[in-house]
């Protein structure tokens, strides 16, 4: 029986079934047409690989979305009997999200193009940061999807687009190791699914759980060896997606209004992958290296120089980005004393990892 709490799950076939398909095909036409990763430089792969996973993913969930929100407009009037009981309350505020999914999938085709576009010829880091932040600006400014509204618009707007900028950025970072950034995307959205289902919603976790269902019809794809990457259109359309989920997700439970450090999940869920952007960042700060040009400094690529193999690191890091996710879970409803434990717990979970991970070796490029 379909439940409204089970309804969002059904999310998860439709984004698997769309994007298993299309990541097929989108490598047999990527191999055709020449739109390969060749090793060199500082990628490890030894043979060329097929580039557009992205685009398949972002296929995965855009789609749906548009489909979804468009037959509830059609049927919220008069919804016919075979339609889920669960889903009949809900079809008004899906439909009242029209706007804000048009904008979503617009801005997720804009940043799928544009990484795209960098995977077939590289751009300058100073052009797509400056669509970067005009996408995020634009879904932030023009539909009002900002976080900590309390703290005034200036600041609010400010936050929020630097928000949508960072995690879109500390994805595409992160997709540096077969099955790395897909997996980690997995379990963030899955976290963030079920925290909106436990607030009630309806329409992010629905969009969250697409996200997850694309990215395991991706993974066997991807995982190593790979035999097609994501690239720029796919890690950054998932950073944008993720972003925006974080702001639309209710982390402040009413009933719990005197607890607010629940606005603190999507840093308590992100912590791993914030960590690495930082930790690589510091790292070519501290030689006098672009902060911007790829290398094989990253968490990950630490991990193999200290004997791990490439499966074997993605999966630790799979693990302690499930390790600090999960306790955001119960942030909405902690006691403060209990809040501050998580967050005490995210940074000595982050702390550990960084101590285990460190050598001296990471001047190395």
């Amino acid at each position: 029986m379909i439940t409204e709490f089970t309804l969002p799950l059904l999310a998860i076939p439709v984004g698997l079934l769309i994007a298993a398909p299309a990541t097929w095909l989108v490598r047999i036409w990527s191999i055709r047409s020449g739109f390969i990763d060749k090793p060199g430089g500082h990628k490890a792969h030894a043979a060329p690989v097929a580039l557009g996973g992205g685009v398949a993913i972002s296929a995965a969930v855009v789609l749906p979305i548009l489909v979804g929100i468009f037959v509830a407009r059609f049927l919220h009037a008069a919804p016919p009997t075979w339609l889920p009981a669960a889903l009949v309350p809900h079809l008004g505020g899906i439909v009242a999200r029209l706007p804000i999914a048009l904008a979503i999938a617009g801005a997720a085709i804009v940043m799928c193009g544009l990484g795209a576009i960098d995977d077939r010829r590289p751009l300058g880091p100073g052009l797509k940061f400056l669509i970067q932040f005009a996408v995020a600006a634009g879904l932030v400014i023009f539909c009002n999807l900002r976080l900590l509204t309390h703290l005034g618009a200036p600041i609010s707007i400010a936050l929020s687009i630097l928000w949508i900028v960072t995690l879109t950025n500390s994805l595409n970072f992160l997709d540096n190791m077969d099955g790395l950034a897909a997996g980690v995307a997995a379990i963030a959205a899955s976290i963030f699914a079920i925290s909106s289902m436990l607030a009630g919603q309806i329409f992010v976790p629905v969009c969250c759980w697409l996200l997850v269902g694309a990215l395991l019809g991706f993974l066997p794809f991807n995982i190593h060896p790979a035999r097609i990457y994501m690239g720029d259109a796919g890690s950054t359309v998932i950073g944008l997606l993720l972003a925006v989920f974080t702001i639309l997700t209710t982390f402040v439970d009413p009933e719990h209004a005197d607890r607010p450090l629940g606005v603190l999940s999507p840093l308590v869920v992100m912590a791993v992958p914030l960590y690495d952007t930082a930790s690589v960042f510091f790292i070519r700060w501290r030689l006098g290296v672009p902060l911007w040009r790829g290398d094989r400094r990253h968490f990950s690529h630490r991990l193999v120089k200290r004997g791990m193999s490439t499966r074997k690191a993605v999966l630790v890091i799979w693990l302690a980005t499930l390790v600090t996710a999960m306790p955001a879970l119960f942030l909405p409803k902690a006691e403060w004393h209990e809040a501050w434990i998580i967050v005490i717990h995210t940074l000595l979970v982050v702390t550990l990892v960084a101590l285990l991970e460190s050598s001296g070796d990471h001047d190395k490029p």
